[in-house]
This record gives structure tokens, C-alpha cells and sequence, in this order.
């Protein structure tokens, strides 16, 4: 059976295969010229799908690399802010120690004084710094607010909060752009957490003077000194004492030198469960001889300082009522729900109030609410603490409530507090040099802390830039095994592609030759 191949067809099908071979020869002609062998996904579907993956990572590669770029510079700036902060810190610790020679008199304290003052106002400035992009540093999340503000009554306040710039600058690594004002300088410890009272004689005679204590071990006192307080510190002699704990259990044994005091000492102390306590004995005239009897019966209360809530009215406010005191009165309720955090009183009417736990959202609810009453109807009572108001509020009021636990102190209250003593004449007056010295050893604990707690922030700051080096270097590696992968599927072999250029040729030339042939015939040919 024979087949009729029409001309038409003939000269169709022998168009085709030239063309087709002219395409297939130019476009490797392409690929030997510029090594490319994948160009869309009909070139290779399965290397185009890994090569779009390879992109990808690529992108994320470069978008880390900004983001590194841009943690490193943030984290620079705090830096370089906190080691200025530091450096300040030990002009003021210079200060402070030299303030204690027993040689200055209220002239040169003043000077001191007034020397801090400045101090203090170039750490307010540093620790409300911002950035290039004008955000302040120390804010947290919040960046358009000021972290620390100057309340009326001379003490701070920090505005800003726990939040943390987080930027993922590795696949598996996110590193926090900023240091926040909460971690760099809310967290150093107070060291003044104690105080005594003076329990006998019931008139202060002025024989014996027991500061209220530094806390000289944290440990020792947050396990051992929180869980037998109050204590009761009882003399039975001018050279030995007794203490007891709530439970009427004599613990005097864990006090240093086990109760034994020189009386006759200017730095005699008693150290007892992480607190050291200054120690002065004054003798009066007629106590030679009787020394024991004279000293014998003193007794102070020791303990841990009660907390104090505050509230500070907010600028927004319609009244102008402010809040003159807080009150804790009950302590169970208190210890048992108020917020440990702080919190705002909110007023909805004229005598309502609703208090919510601190920082308030829009998806905060109330942890409280009731009526103004009292004596003078301008009392908030809520769980276990009273608020009393200078004046009527008006209905949509607030109050920011701060919560005093004496766990920490900012550097900024601390300072001001020693100034304020410093400031205070005490020549010639025992007692008043008694309450400076211990003033200033509490300013000294407490600055200690705060260079500590500069020097833990700025060392945080260092071991993030260190992980961020080593994720650059991750960054880098993977990046150039990516290029070395994409190159792999997208690129060429130049000797495969030589000589497949040269097949290619010799067929397009051989159909060409055929082409020609085919054109050429004709019935005449034959006739």
C-alpha cells in the first residue's frame, strides 16, 4: 500500500525541521555566550523550582544582613550612651565616698552637692537620649515616649516599658535592637530594704543609734532574713545583745562576732542574714562605772521595709484633684491581689472608679471597682489600699498608682536623695552626722548597684554583638553556597555546550542542504 505525500506537505514538514534546528541553534548559540542555561522554567522545571527557592533565600540572606546592619547600629548608640552613663556613675560614686571624710564640713558637702546636681542632670538628659531617627533609646516599645520624667515632688518615674525590638537576623536567630531604661536602670538592687525602730526605751535617750541596715547579701536576706522578720534586737549589756526572730526563737548566733560588740568602736556593726547595721554607743556624763546598766534593756524592732503605693495624677486630667496619700490597710488583701506591677484608678463618673492592673490596653479589664466614701467622700478604697483625693474628681480622670516594693531604686532617686542629705548642715550635731552616715552608705550601696546594672546591660549589649559577628559570618557562608548552587543549576558547562553548538550547526546545514534538494524537484525533471 503506497502513500501520497502531497507537495505542500512535503515542502511543510522539511520548513519545520529547518526552523526547529534553526531555533535549537541560536538559542545555544545564546548559551554559549553568556553561560546561561536556564532561563525559564520550560528550560528546566525542576531546576527553575530550586533555583526560585535559592532566591528566596538569597532575599532573606540580604534582608538579615540589613537587619544586622541595623541592630548593630541601634545597639552602638545604647553603648555608647551607657558607658557615658557609666562614667558619670563613678564621678558619682567619687563623690560620695569623699563626702564621708570626717574632715569636710557642711561647706565642702554643699559643694558636693551642688556638683551632683549637675550629674544629675546629665543623666536625666542621657538616659531620655534618642536615636538618629529621633526614638528615645531607653523606652522600650515605646519609643515617642520619654522614659524618665521629673515628678514635682523631686523623684522619677520611668514611662517606658519591658518591650523588645526583636529583628530575625539568621534563620533560627532574633536579637533585640535596643536595651530598655526597665533592664539598664530599674533593676538595680536597693540596697536600703531594712529599717529598725526603736522599740526601749519608750523615749530615745540617745545612748544607742542602730541604723536601718544595708543589704550587703541578696541572697541571705531574700531566703534567710525575709522569712524571720520581724526581729527583735535586745542589749543586755554595753558590750552584748540578743536577737530574736518573730517566733521568739534566739537566733543571735548567725550575727557576726555572735552578739559581741566594742562599744568604744566608730565602725562598730552588727551583720545578721545579709544586713549590716551601723552601730553607736554614746555614753552621757555620770555613765563611767555603770556602763552595762545604762546601755542594758535597749531593744529595736529590725525588718524589711513596708511597701508604699503612691498615685500621681495624669495631664490629661479635667479636675485638677490630686492624690495626697495611699494607705495599705489590709495587708492580706494587699499582698493577695493588688498589682504587684503598679496600676490606674480611673474615674467614670463623679464618685465611680474602676482600677486596672498596669500598663492598661484596650483589652484591659477592671481588677476592681467601687464608690467614693470616707470622711470627706473623696476616699477610693481597693484591695487593701486607700486612696484619698485632695478634691472631687471629674468623671473620666486618671491616676497612675506606683507600687514601692524597696527591691530596687533607679540611680536618678538615688542621687537626688544624696544631694538632699549632703544639702543638710550636720556640724556639730551627733545625731545629724549619725543620719547622714547613714544616708550615704545607703547612697553608696545603691550607686555600687547602678554601675552594676550599667556594666550588666552594656555586657548584654556586647554578647549580642558578638552573636550577631558570628551569625554575619553564618550569613555569608550560606550565602556564597547558595550563589555557588545557583550557578551550578542555572549556568552552563562550556565544553557540553560547544559541542552540542556543533551538532547543531552540522544538522542545520544538513537540512538546509536537504531543503534545497526537496526545492528543487520537479515533474519537468523527469520528462
Amino acid at each position: 500500500m503506497s502513500v501520497r505525500i502531497s507537495t505542500s506537505q512535503f515542502y511543510n514538514t522539511n520548513s519545520a525541521n529547518y526552523q526547529s534546528n534553526f531555533a535549537k541553534t541560536v538559542k545555544t548559540q545564546q548559551e554559549a555566550s553568556d553561560g546561561i542555561r536556564v532561563r525559564s522554567a520550560k528550560d528546566d522545571p525542576v531546576g527553575a523550582a530550586r533555583l526560585l527557592q535559592l532566591e528566596q533565600q538569597q532575599n532573606m540572606l540580604k534582608q538579615y544582613g540589613s537587619n544586622i546592619t541595623n541592630v548593630r547600629n541601634a545597639l552602638g548608640t545604647a553603648e555608647s550612651t551607657l558607658n557615658s552613663i557609666g562614667n558619670i556613675l563613678q564621678r558619682v560614686n567619687e563623690l560620695a565616698v569623699s563626702s564621708g571624710n570626717g574632715a569636710f564640713t557642711d561647706a565642702d558637702r554643699k559643694a558636693n552637692a551642688d556638683e551632683l546636681a549637675s550629674l544629675e542632670d546629665q543623666l536625666f538628659n542621657l538616659m531620655n537620649s534618642r536615636d538618629e531617627s529621633g526614638k528615645y533609646i531607653f523606652s522600650g516599645s515605646r519609643g515617642d515616649t520619654p522614659p524618665y520624667v521629673r515628678n514635682a515632688d523631686g523623684t522619677y518615674s520611668y514611662q517606658g516599658d519591658q518591650g523588645k525590638l526583636n529583628l530575625q537576623v539568621g534563620d533560627m536567630l532574633s536579637l533585640a535592637a535596643n536595651e530598655t531604661g526597665y533592664d539598664a536602670f530599674e533593676q538595680a538592687l536597693n540596697t536600703s530594704r531594712s529599717e529598725t525602730t526603736l522599740t526601749a526605751p519608750a523615749t530615745d535617750d540617745g545612748r544607742i543609734s542602730l541604723s536601718n541596715g544595708q543589704v550587703s547579701g541578696n541572697s541571705a536576706f531574700n531566703d534567710q532574713f525575709r522569712s524571720g522578720e520581724p526581729y527583735t534586737i535586745e542589749f543586755t549589756s554595753s558590750t552584748e545583745y540578743k536577737i530574736t526572730d518573730a517566733n521568739g526563737n534566739d537566733v543571735t548566733l548567725e550575727a557576726s562576732q555572735g552578739g559581741k560588740f566594742d562599744p568604744d568602736s566608730d565602725n562598730a556593726t552588727i551583720s545578721f542574714r545579709g544586713v549590716d547595721l551601723r552601730l553607736d554607743v554614746n555614753f552621757k556624763e555620770g555613765d563611767k562605772g555603770n556602763e552595762d546598766a545604762v546601755i542594758a534593756g535597749h531593744s529595736f524592732s529590725l525588718s524589711s521595709k513596708a511597701d508604699e503605693v503612691s498615685g500621681t495624677r495624669s495631664p490629661g486630667n479635667s479636675s485638677s484633684a490630686q492624690v495626697t496619700g495611699a494607705t495599705i490597710t489590709d495587708q492580706d488583701v494587699y499582698k493577695a491581689a493588688f498589682p504587684a506591677g503598679g496600676a490606674v484608678l480611673k474615674f467614670t463618673g463623679a464618685n465611680a472608679f474602676e482600677l486596672y492592673a498596669s500598663p492598661v490596653t484596650e483589652d484591659s479589664r477592671p481588677v476592681a471597682s467601687g464608690t467614693l466614701g470616707g470622711p470627706n467622700g473623696t476616699t477610693a478604697s481597693a484591695m487593701g489600699v486607700s486612696f484619698e483625693l485632695s478634691a472631687a474628681p471629674g468623671a473620666g480622670d486618671s491616676f497612675g498608682i506606683k507600687v514601692d516594693t524597696h527591691q530596687t531604686q533607679n540611680v536618678l532617686d538615688t542621687i537626688s536623695k544624696l544631694r538632699a542629705a549632703l544639702s543638710t548642715p550636720q556640724d556639730g550635731d551627733a545625731t545629724a552626722r549619725q543620719n547622714f552616715l547613714a544616708s550615704l552608705g545607703s547612697a553608696v550601696g545603691n550607686v555600687s548597684s547602678a554601675i552594676n546594672q550599667v556594666s550588666s546591660s552594656v555586657s548584654s549589649i556586647g554578647g549580642r554583638g558578638q552573636a550577631l559577628d558570628v551569625q554575619a559570618e553564618t550569613n555569608e557562608a550560606l550565602g556564597t553556597e547558595n550563589a555557588k548552587t545557583q550557578s551550578s543549576i542555572r549556568e552552563s558547562d562550556p565544553a557540553e555546550v560547544m559541542l552540542r553548538l556543533q551538532m547543531q550547526t552540522n544538522m542545520l546545514q544538513a537540512s538546509l542542504q536537504a531543503y534545497a534538494k526537496v526545492a528543487g524537484l520537479s515533474l519537468v525533471n523527469y520528462i
